[in-house]
């Protein structure tokens, strides 16, 4: 009883911070307030947040409908605001395995390699850290940062001695990296993070293996969103739409943004959870990987063609929309006799 009290008791200081910090409306982003505003309602929803856990979620939807509330009203209250709140209340519930880099993309470099490949790689990767490993990537052993390597390489140059340079051990400019599993919060592994001043965390399976990849710049893109720096390079295209209606995807679109951008449940409910891209989406489907060229079959009766991939994984899929199109007309042509026979039954 006490302990049910205690708790609405805090949820009642908790919404009420959150409405002395919110007011009538945000200040304006021309006054240069909008961050004190919120890192004033971070601090009030945060704890909230924290002690909520898998219990209420009072305070959570409180602040949804302040957002709703003022997305109806004309306030300076902006767009870009609002995201940023929304986003931040979606953090506590998403894992690291739903935002980490996979496997197939990490690169890293062998702690064996001469300090010349390693700032080839950094040049070549348009990264500022690199986790270091020992003979494969299930066994990663520490992080190395740019900074780091260029301070080797000012220091060498201002002394004139390159022999200093090339006998520059890997292990002596490396840092220690975080080891997390793949369910563990966004939010605990961004605690972690600014507590440890480590902001590399390599993901790894119930058997050791590294399944993925995160930064610390992949944690605030989720409440912030795209951050792109100089180097960054423009984004690949992963869907594309021919004309005629058919489409050209990656592999690694995300079977959320194909199911949006079609309008269909591509996978059961109970799989939702088990396949992430198209490429897990037809492993699925065929029950083997692919060979290029194959026609894949789904159950809406979209046919998926594998235009490039190799022995272990998929490149390339069109996707034909052409044949749902007439497989639809045919199964309505169909209906509409079998609701003619019917009626005539009926006359009868």
């Amino acid at each position: 009883m006490n302990t049910e009290n205690n708790s609405v008791e805090n949820n009642a200081v908790e919404e009420k911070a959150v409405e002395n910090i919110i007011g009538d409306e945000p200040p304006s982003q021309e006054k240069a307030g909008f961050l004190t505003w919120f890192k004033g309602l971070c601090v009030a929803l945060i704890p909230g947040l924290i002690s909520n856990k898998g219990g209420d979620d009072t305070l959570k939807e409180s602040l949804e409908d302040v957002i709703d509330e003022l997305e109806n009203e004309q306030s300076s209250f902006g767009e870009e605001e609002r995201s940023i709140i929304t986003n931040t209340l979606a953090f506590r519930n998403k894992r690291v395995d739903d935002i980490m880099v996979p496997r197939t993309d990490i690169i890293a470099i062998d702690a064996s390699a001469s300090f010349e490949e390693v700032m080839d790689v950094f040049i070549k990767g348009t990264t500022s850290r690199l986790p270091v490993y020992r003979e494969t990537l299930d066994e990663v052993i520490a992080m190395v940062h740019i900074k780091d390597a260029f301070r080797e390489l000012a220091s060498s140059k201002a002394g004139n001695n390159a022999d200093d340079l090339e006998a520059t051990a890997l292990r002596s400019i490396q840092r220690p990296i975080l080891f997390v599993p793949p369910s563990m919060k966004l939010f605990d592994l961004l605690t972690k993070m600014q507590a440890t001043h480590i902001h590399m965390a390599v993901v790894v399976d119930e058997y050791g293996g590294t399944d993925g990849l995160l930064t610390i710049e992949d944690l605030v893109e989720q409440i912030v969103g795209d951050i792109e720096d100089e180097h960054d390079e423009a984004e690949e295209e992963l869907l594309r739409e021919l004309q005629g209606g058919d489409l050209v995807a990656d592999a690694r679109l995300s079977i959320e943004a194909l199911e949006g951008f079609l309008g269909l449940d591509l996978l059961p409910d109970d799989q939702d959870d088990d396949v992430d891209t198209l490429g897990g989406l037809l492993f699925t489907i065929a029950g083997y990987i692919p060979k290029v060229g194959e026609i894949i079959k789904d159950k809406n009766g979209l046919n998926y063609e594998i235009l490039a991939g190799d022995a272990r994984s998929i490149k390339t899929v069109l996707i034909k929309r052409q044949d749902l199109t007439q497989s639809l007309i045919k199964d309505m042509e169909k209906n509409t006799v079998l609701s003619d026979d019917k009626s005539k039954q009926t006359v009868q």
